[in-house]
């Protein structure tokens, strides 16, 4: 069977190949450029030929290959293009080889907008006219063959910024012209109104020149960013094409050349413009550690199959030029440019796109928080697509496996574009913890909390760019940590022989604290204290009258993922607080300087507050503190009859819930002579409850 033809050189062109490409339909594309040629994905069943060709050339060509038919796909601007097609096709026909030429038809702007700040020229040469009478800097996107026509007076040639295609014959033809440096924008579009807003601020565009090139030419994009800057358009008029199909007729069209089997795959994945549900298939797929040779083969035909690629540039940059990306990675970029993709896709075919992250999508990945924003997409019918995830290897089961480790029992934690709470903490009680890092800042950040705390036993095994050519695997000390100096991505191993096992209940003993004169709450009452508090992971506490800081020591030391704010202040109370949480590696500690309520309003959000001293402030506290979270859980100590006279009127003020008075009372033995003494400590109210949501009845209680 005869192949088919496909003049192309647009969007339209690309997509209908592969569509051909998807139903196994052997076909040639011709294209004029080089960069043509390279956006142009490889396929056994595709030939490219590129160049440009005068008739004649067309004529011998179609002599040689004897197609069944020609799709000219080419830009609506080039009719100089067409016409030599349509004369070697007819030349062809006239000496007995029949060939079929077809029009496939861009979707121009059906009606045209109208506004102040457009205006529409049927040449470039009255649009230069036009643009001579003005001031200001002109953003020309008409490509770079018309250049020529913007360039006849020095006046108009200093003002222009000309976006052209990234490739060496555009580019030369801007230097030609003696446009050069940073007049030249060589970008692939089509581009979104975001970006386009972000050129014409970035080079104080007055002027922005455009074709009526529709919608897969990004136009109405063009339009918007426009309106949007208060820029003045000039829009070189689409010229009138009488005939030819649109992308669903053309595709219909051509089965008349395709094998019955084939037809019928086609129309699996072409459905007709008008009943098309412009569905699309998203893959979030994780990449490893960069390097091509250690993605799954899942992924690798994921990425080859996809017609965009989205993640972070350094992700990118790595891959095959030949591939549509774009550096999107949040899901506040990524989810309008896929609802803004789908409203664009007029072919009837189902786009797909790939999402990239680095090492595994469920480790420690940007995957899951836009997978979940997605499915909400999905479920409100904003973007009507497929979402899957395709797992790839962590950099920790590479260097696990270059070193001959496991990772089953061992601690994994990241510091990569984040902060780590408690870094040494965590150390200390595992012999085995891997480590994602940032760079080789990290590395001696590591170095230096090792060494302050001691751990000068710990082995730190460091690998790094992992799966890339000039891959290294090091084993250092805390020392060697700290003098490292070549940057780039590493991942950490850290051995600690003198690993301690975490406690499974708090309480550390009143000795364990540095306290000099400063009063602090005693053992007992501190764990029945924080007990009431009922906290709960990714709790925020304020520590009210922090003293020595040994609840807020207590509290921190809980959970890696605890907040505590320790509210203190006397300067030599301020200066204890430090030395403790110093004294016992607890990075989610704060302390403030302050006498509360001073200074609680600048803190984030509270879950939580234990007051262990007021000052006589203990009715603003409250009040203060119920602002803040209204459903806050509190803890008082008071060691007074008056102190818990007060906490019961106080409160009478304000709507609580599960509350609960508890009195402690502690003896503790001591020593006489053979014998033992039970002494008594002074006892304590302790008094826990939460806020309630306001109640009408006790609003009006006098809280102000």
């Amino acid at each position: 069977m005869k192949e088919l033809l496909i003049f192309s050189g647009t969007t339209e062109g690309r997509t209908l190949s592969k569509y051909l490409e998807t139903a196994q339909v052997r076909h040639t594309v011709c294209v004029a450029t080089e960069y043509g040629e390279l956006v142009l994905q490889e396929h056994p069943l595709v030939t490219v030929r590129q160049g440009r060709m005068s008739q004649e050339e067309i004529e011998a060509f179609l002599d040689e290959k004897k197609f069944a038919a020609v799709v000219d796909a080419t830009h609506p601007f080039a009719k100089e293009v067409t016409n030599n097609i349509k004369l070697a096709v007819d030349r062809q026909n006239a000496l007995g080889n029949p060939v079929r030429y077809l029009r496939l038809k861009r979707d121009c702007a059906a009606q045209r907008e109208s506004g102040q700040n457009i205006q529409y020229f049927q040449t470039n040469a009255s649009c230069v006219k036009a643009l001579e009478k003005t001031q200001g800097n002109i953003l020309l996107t008409t490509g770079s063959k018309e250049l020529p026509e913007y360039c006849v007076s020095e006046n108009l040639k200093r003002r222009l910024y000309v976006r052209v295609l990234p490739s060496l014959e555009s580019i030369s033809l801007c230097l030609k012209q003696g446009i050069c440096g940073k007049q030249i924008l060589a970008m692939q579009g089509p581009f979104t109104a975001e970006m386009n807003e972000a050129v014409i601020h970035q080079y104080h565009i007055s002027h922005m020149v455009t074709k009526e090139s529709g919608i897969s030419g990004g136009y109405p994009d063009k339009l918007e960013a426009a309106e949007r800057t208060g820029a003045q358009v000039y829009v070189i008029g689409c010229p009138e094409e009488t005939g030819g199909y649109s992308f669903s007729e053309m595709c219909e069209e051509l089965e008349k050349y395709i094998e019955r089997k084939k037809c019928t795959e086609i129309r699996k994945h072409i459905v007709p413009a008008e009943k098309q549900e412009r569905n699309m298939e998203i893959v979030l797929a994780g990449i490893g550690m960069g390097h091509k040779n250690c993605m799954t083969k899942e992924v690798e035909n994921a990425i080859n199959e996809a017609d965009i690629l989205l993640g972070a540039e350094r992700i990118l940059e790595n891959l095959h030029p030949k591939f549509e990306k774009r550096p999107l990675y949040q899901a506040k970029q990524i989810i309008p440019y896929l609802e803004e993709m789908q409203r664009k896709n007029l072919s009837g075919v189902q786009k797909k796109a790939a999402v990239l992250f680095s090492g595994d999508s469920g480790f420690y990945s940007g995957c899951q928080p836009l997978y979940a924003a997605l499915k909400k997409e999905i479920n409100g019918g904003r973007l009507k697509a497929s979402l899957r995830i395709m797992p790839g290897i962590s950099s920790v089961a590479c260097l696990a496996a270059c070193i001959g480790e496991n990772y089953q029992d061992a601690a994994v934690y990241s510091m990569h574009g984040k902060k780590l709470n408690n870094l040494i903490r965590r150390i200390q009680n595992s012999q085995k913890t891997f480590l994602l890092t940032s760079g080789v800042t990290d590395i001696n950040r590591l170095g230096k909390l090792l060494l302050a705390a001691g751990l000068t036993n710990c082995e730190v095994t460091v690998g790094y760019r992992l799966s890339y050519e000039d891959q290294k695997i090091e084993k250092l000390t805390p020392s060697k940590c700290c003098e490292l100096t070549e940057n780039g991505l590493y991942t950490c191993f850290i051995n600690n022989p003198d690993a301690v096992k975490r406690n499974l209940t708090h309480g550390i003993a009143d000795e364990a604290f540095i306290r000099d004169k400063v009063p602090m709450t005693k053992e007992e009452v501190r764990e029945v204290s924080i007990c009431k508090l009922r906290l709960q992971e990714g709790a925020v506490v304020y520590d009210i009258g922090s003293g020595t800081g040994s609840v807020a020591v207590e509290i921190a030391g809980l959970s890696d993922s605890i907040q505590v704010y320790a509210l203190e202040q006397k300067k030599e109370a301020v200066e204890l607080i430090e030395k403790n949480k110093q004294k016992f590696c607890l990075e989610n500690i704060t302390v403030v300087e302050t006498m509360a309520p001073d200074g609680l309003l600048d803190l984030p959000m509270a879950t939580h507050a234990f007051i262990g001293g007021s000052k006589g402030r203990l009715k603003e506290i409250l009040a203060e503190l119920q602002r803040i979270n209204p459903a806050m859980r509190v803890v008082i100590n008071a060691i007074s009859l008056e102190t818990i006279s007060e906490v019961r009127e106080i409160l009478s003020l304000f709507p609580v819930e599960r509350e609960e008075i508890v009195q402690l009372q502690v003896a503790r033995a001591k020593k006489a002579g053979a014998y033992h003494l039970m002494q008594s400590e002074n006892p304590v109210w302790i008094c826990a409850f939460n806020f309630a949501e306001f109640a009408e009845e006790k609003q009006s209680g006098g809280l102000e």
